[in-house]
């Protein structure tokens, strides 16, 4: 029997059960057996961990993680729910959800079905049309996934890793970076997906921090703040978070720059995480 992850299988098992690659779910399957074992690598799993997976599609990556520990895989497409029911009826440490990871309670079903094992590891071909929203939610709302090794369009990759004065930073490399290590971890080409997508992806690697610069209560002010600090990127960080409905003065954000040591023509992507958070504070205090 050929591999799940093979172009060979994933051409078979779609030809029989009569299935095509659903845009509206992000579909793109991964047939190169050097990624899959790549991306399980990265990992750094043990048979005492156990791995939360999103979209395993036709079992690729499925059947090569469940080859190192548990997974608990999460799939919204009921055509291929009995499929991988069907593939992996033989192993009792694979529990197959049909259910939309985005309304699901991630730690409740870690409590359920992965019950006393405390490595618990995100690993993903995440679809792009909703790869922030799953970050998001993890980051949110999981107190028990450690870190996630997730693949995603090129350009989201480098965004969530990139640093203060590059082009690619922006709102999401700061959300991201406050609660999370972010690193790139190796690119993967389109040419390796069925069907192929428009873009390269690259596999991401986010380690949870396990203390927050601010309490929980003024993180989504602060995710705001950094949101209004890049409404427009030509303007300078003073203009952007002076832009309606800010409840922000001219006075008092010139102030705290000034307090800072900084020039009032900076411009919100020069300005690291660490850095926000402390213009963040001083102007939070000046209300």
């Amino acid at each position: 029997m050929s591999p799940l992850g093979s172009l060979k299988s994933i051409r078979e098992t779609m030809e029989k059960h009569g299935l095509y690659a659903k845009k509206q779910f992000g579909q793109n399957f991964l047939f190169d057996a050097n990624v899959l074992k790549n991306i399980a690598d990265a990992a750094k799993l043990a048979e005492t961990s156990a791995v939360l997976e999103i979209g395993p599609g036709l079992g690729g990556l499925t059947e090569v993680l469940a080859g190192r520990c548990a997974v608990l895989a999460y799939e919204i497409d009921k055509d291929l729910v009995p499929i991988l029911k069907e593939h992996f009826h033989d192993a009792p440490h694979v529990t197959i959800l049909e259910r939309d990871f985005l309304k699901s309670d991630i730690d409740a079903d870690i409590a359920a079905h992965l019950p006393d094992i405390a490595d618990i590891a995100l690993v993903a071909n995440l679809p792009y049309y909703i790869t922030t929203p799953i970050l998001m939610k993890v980051l949110e709302t999981s107190k028990k996934v450690k870190r996630m090794i997730v693949m995603m369009q090129l350009e989201v990759a480098q965004r969530i890793v990139s640093k203060p004065g590059t082009k690619d930073y922006n709102a999401l490399s700061i959300v991201i970076q406050y609660r999370a290590k972010a690193r790139q971890m190796f690119k993967v080409p389109r040419t390796v997906f069925l069907p192929a997508p428009n873009v390269d992806s690259a596999v991401v690697e986010l380690v949870m921090k396990e203390t927050r610069a601010l309490p929980e209560a003024k993180e989504e002010a602060f995710f705001r703040f950094a949101h209004d600090a890049f409404r427009q990127r030509r303007k300078t960080l003073v203009n952007n978070l002076l832009v309606q409905p800010s409840t922000l003065t001219r006075t008092a954000v010139e102030t705290a720059l000034a307090a800072m040591g900084l020039t009032l023509d900076i411009r919100g992507e020069q300005l690291s995480v660490e850095r926000f958070l402390e213009l963040f504070s001083l102007l939070e205090n000046a209300r």
